[in-house]
């Protein structure tokens, strides 16, 4: 079966439209923070989607203003200023943001698996080192859903990849998160079998970021150990291989 790659970076900015600037007034901080982006995560996904040939859907509106990755009816829990807003205002910020994004990203991977493709989607994101004192021991963590056995194979083999090019990193499997955790990829695992969709959740400890980006080294490691990744997966899926 033919493969069709697809990233997307849900938290790729702390971007807040004119129109919404007054609703943060003083909130600078709180949007250079974890809680308004994802430091790192952008660069990253733009080096996998290069190196994979596939299409990348970003947003750089911050997640204080919406959170893309979240369910309906989830979009502005967790954001203090949002929470505080009308209904009228988080209705038309959901219609402008929220629903086309993800509409977006449905429509492509459902026109791909229709066509006969299977899917592999890699969602982009990073992790604060600290969360309400618990430190994060991690350099990157690989969030899937352990029932799913190809996403299970993808991330065992990335794992042993990324290792294997850069040693010393810590990386773990379903680390900081659960993978089946409410999420992007958990609500298109609803929609699309195992055998026709795969969705890795990639975090990096912020850590590791310098200047608002992942060092190149590091970009380049995690891009080609994803490579070294599926070329084993796809040469043990060869029928003389079995």
């Amino acid at each position: 079966m033919k493969v069709a790659y697809v990233v997307t970076c849900e938290h790729g900015g702390n971007r807040i439209p004119a129109v919404y600037a007054s609703l943060f007034r003083g909130k600078r901080r709180l949007l250079n923070s974890h809680r308004g982006y994802d430091p790192g995560a952008l660069d990253v996904a733009r080096a996998l989607a290069q190196a994979l040939g596939a299409v990348l859907i970003a947003s750089t509106v911050s997640r204080l203003l919406v959170e893309l990755n979240r369910s309906p009816g989830r979009q502005f829990r967790n954001s203090p200023v949002m929470r505080d807003a009308s209904p009228d205002l988080r209705e038309f910020v959901r219609r402008r943001y929220y629903e086309p994004y993800r509409r977006d990203v449905e429509t492509l991977v459902a026109k791909a698996i229709a066509a006969g493709t299977r899917v592999v989607h890699i969602s982009s994101h990073s992790f604060t080192p600290s969360l309400d004192g618990d430190v994060r021991r991690a350099d990157v963590g690989l969030l899937y859903d352990p029932a799913r056995a190809g996403e299970r194979d993808l991330c065992v083999r990335w794992q042993r990849a990324l290792e294997a090019r850069a040693p010393g990193w810590i990386v773990r499997r379903n680390y900081p998160y659960l993978g089946r955790s409410d999420g992007l990829t958990s609500h298109l695992r609803k929609r699309h079998a195992d055998a026709a969709y795969a969705g890795i959740e990639l975090e990096i400890n912020q850590e590791r970021v310098q200047n608002g980006a992942l060092p190149a080294r590091d970009r380049r490691a995690i891009t080609w150990a994803l490579l070294d990744a599926l070329a084993s997966q796809r040469a043990m899926s060869r029928p003389d291989a079995r």
